[in-house]
């Protein structure tokens, strides 16, 4: 959309009128006896696990003291490194503080708030501010000694802090042992805190975020949130959840900076690729869903924590510009009530779902934009133009009053810290103190605790809001079974993501993500009969170094389907397949969605040369909906994927799988049609320019929905050449 000013004003600060419920104070004392082991979970006294370890324990590398679960008892699983274990009416227990007796916090039986209420009141200040912090935490890479963490490990050790971000992709035992020693830390602290490891989704191709592909020993390779949203299906999304959630829990991983609620209302925007599309229905059954595979019904023990992101919804751009950076700092709504109509819906759900956490993004709402129908923050401005992470009417306002949430606010990496949109002038410590009155409970991108604390000791912030804040983060502690048993089996990480059900999950997902958008003269499938008379051209775009990228697809394609001949020469050809690629990433800070240089692709001139001179299937990973306009009119059939595996794409064209995709947002007939769209409402909207989508040979819009199968496919005009072989007539044709 046109760009539009935007302005910067301050609110000062005030305080969330919550109050925190008071702290229990009880301890039962439990006997000191000689340890004893056995496999009925009797009474142990005490046990010391650094010199009683248990064979039977689960962390490798991480010697372990393990009492099983007994559904009989009610005893839950419980394992000790560095703190002893409690025995109490023949039930067992972590002595997390190490004082031998039993406290309220320490008591599985007790319920949760009561718990949580109790660890609070025996929290220092500066263990609360540690506690509302996370940050990216890296292992040390390939240990001599197979230690990933430093026993004096700054943040753990040094802040106090238990929330941290992991953003490696080594196999999943590996991360399992990570995990294991980040856990050792935690528990060998004051109150033996546990450690809450968090990641991007790691399941999926991502250009910015945690990539990874189909790897064993890594989790399982799926089709992105575009690809589920292709394909429709609400089911295979909890489906996969529920798979990807067993092996982020078999990890130790417990928390997903994911998934993005945001509906893609700006197809200039490089982060549509995390998004489930531009349709606010579709979005919020796939969030809906997804938060019940990972979380299921209710946080427990086997669950992974949601942070669903990013609140109110990071899709209205301005010219696709990203409030990372200070050039897209302020959310434009344009359109009257475009903001509760599009981009709230999926957060409602995510609401419904009860999500964990939900994450604000970094810009501001605003006051050029139409009226949203939210209450004003005052007679002549709709908003205060201050970062949605420090934004009291956004968050307490309208997340927590209007909506009713009841999870915590994570702040965005840095938002309260260097990106804090309209508030640049406050000092870290009023940065720090307003985005924790306005509703923030944890800050992300930090490793300070001392602007909390300092915030506290200056009166700008009360410390019952800071218990506010560490009591939620506790609660989602204890209702994960951390304060049980964080420690996990690295041999059991892999075998769980060995799993060949997943894997055949997986792949049909990959099947039903991709869309096959035209098909001239039913070119497709290539069944056998047909086959026998193709010599197929392969090339991959970008190529990479020495055509490495093109070599690897071709081997791809032989391995899975040997009955496919494929030629090195062009000329030789009857037809040809190119897999093409662009990419833009966010952090360039250069919105483009054209096919060319500036999107990694420097060679447009081959594709249309290969286009005409045989017979060409283009297929094309759609990370954002791409301008087309060069590469699309010469190709005799067209298919669109969403990080999808080169072998599923193999199956559609071999006719093996019928293709059942749909588009998740509409392509755009130019850049011309880009520069006229309107930035907040999806391509279907009343509002948007009918001209946006474009319109291809055959009179096909390639508009949002749209999607062939094949029982169907025209063929208009040239170049259309998909039934013939060798040079078409119009080769020359420029």
């Amino acid at each position: 959309m046109a760009s539009i000013s935007s302005r910067i004003r301050k609110k000062s600060s005030k305080l969330r009128n919550t109050i925190l419920t008071s702290a229990l104070a009880l301890s039962f004392l439990a006997p000191v006896m000689v340890p004893q082991v056995n496999a009925n979970n009797e009474d142990l006294g005490y046990v010391d696990p650094t010199t009683n370890g248990n064979p039977g324990n689960s962390g490798a590398n991480t010697v372990t003291y393990r009492v099983l679960a007994n559904s009989a008892t009610g005893q839950p699983e419980i394992e000790a490194a560095k703190k002893g274990v409690l025995s109490l009416d023949g039930k067992q227990f972590r002595d997390l503080d190490g004082d031998r007796s039993l406290d309220i916090y320490e008591d599985w039986r007790k319920p949760v708030n009561q718990r949580v209420a109790d660890l609070v009141s025996k929290m220092t200040l500066a263990e609360k501010a540690g506690l509302m912090l996370i940050n990216t935490h890296t292992p040390i890479s390939n240990p001599a000694d197979g230690r990933y963490v430093n026993s004096d490990d700054s943040m753990i050790v040094g802040k106090n802090m238990r929330y941290v971000i992991f953003r490696q992709t080594p196999t999943v035992d590996v991360i399992a042992k990570y995990t294991n020693q980040l856990q050792e830390l935690g528990e060998a602290s004051r109150l033996g805190i546990p450690v809450v490891v968090t990641s991007n989704p790691r399941n999926h191709a991502s250009t910015d975020y945690t990539n990874i592909t189909a790897t064993q020993g890594q989790h399982s390779f799926w089709p992105g949130p575009l690809g589920f949203a292709a394909a429709g299906d609400t089911e295979a999304v909890k489906e996969f959840s529920e798979i990807a959630a067993k092996e982020w829990r078999a990890a130790g991983i417990r928390k997903v900076y994911g998934y993005t609620a945001d509906i893609a209302t700006d197809p200039l925007w490089a982060r549509i690729e995390d998004t489930f599309g531009e349709n606010p229905k579709v979005a919020s059954d796939m969030i809906y869903n997804v938060i019940k595979g990972f979380q299921g019904d209710k946080l427990g023990k086997d669950s992974v924590a949601i942070t669903v992101k990013h609140f109110p919804g990071g899709g209205a751009r301005d010219n696709g510009l990203d409030p990372h950076f200070v050039e897209g700092k302020f959310n434009p709504y344009p359109t009257e009530g475009s903001l509760l109509t599009y981009h709230i819906p999926p957060f409602e759900a995510a609401i419904a779902a009860d999500v964990s956490s939900i994450m604000p993004y970094y810009a501001y709402p605003s006051n050029d934009s139409a009226d949203q129908g939210l209450p004003w923050y005052s007679e002549n401005q709709q908003f205060e133009e201050v970062g949605f992470a420090l934004n009291d009417a956004i968050l307490d306002g309208f997340l927590r009053g209007q909506l009713g949430f009841k999870g915590y606010v994570n702040s965005d990496t840095g938002a309260v810290g260097p990106n804090s949109w309209g508030a640049e002038a406050l000092t870290p410590v009023q940065k720090v103190a307003k985005a924790i009155n306005a509703g923030t409970d944890i800050i992300s991108g930090s490793s300070d605790p001392l602007p909390i604390i300092q915030a506290v000791e200056q009166g700008l912030l009360m410390e019952e809001a800071v218990n506010e804040s560490v009591s939620l983060l506790l609660t989602e502690m204890m209702n994960l079974g951390l304060f049980e048993d964080p420690y996990v089996d690295p041999q059991n990480a892999l075998d769980v993501v060995a799993n060949p059900e997943a894997q055949k999950l997986a792949y049909e997902a990959h099947q039903k993500s991709i869309v096959l958008l035209r098909n001239d003269k039913n070119l497709l499938p290539l069944k056998d009969a047909k086959l026998k008379k193709v010599k197929l051209y392969v090339e991959m775009f970008p190529g990479g170094t020495n055509g490495a990228s093109t070599k690897g697809l071709i081997e791809t394609i032989k391995k899975h389907d040997p009955s496919i001949t494929i030629t090195n020469d062009l000329n030789e050809a009857t037809h040809a397949y190119i897999f093409v690629k662009p990419v833009q990433s966010n952090w360039d800070n250069n919105p483009r969605i054209t096919v060319g240089s500036e999107t990694g692709i420097t060679n447009v001139d081959r594709i249309i040369e290969i286009q005409k001179t045989v017979p060409t299937i283009t297929a094309v990973n759609m990370t954002n909906p791409w301008v087309l306009d060069q590469i699309e009119p010469n190709t005799a059939a067209l298919i669109a994927t969403f990080g999808t595996k080169a072998e599923a794409i193999v199956d559609v064209i071999r006719g093996e799988f019928n293709p059942i995709g749909k588009l998740p947002f509409a392509l755009p007939a130019s850049m011309k049609a880009v520069h006229n769209e309107v930035g907040d409402v999806p391509s279907f909207a009343p509002q948007e320019d009918p001209a946006y989508p474009y319109v291809n040979k055959s009179g096909d819009i390639y508009k949002y929905g749209f999607g062939l199968s094949y029982n169907q496919g025209k063929a208009v005009g040239k170049p259309d050449h998909a039934g013939e072989t060798g040079t078409p007539a119009h080769a020359a044709i420029k």
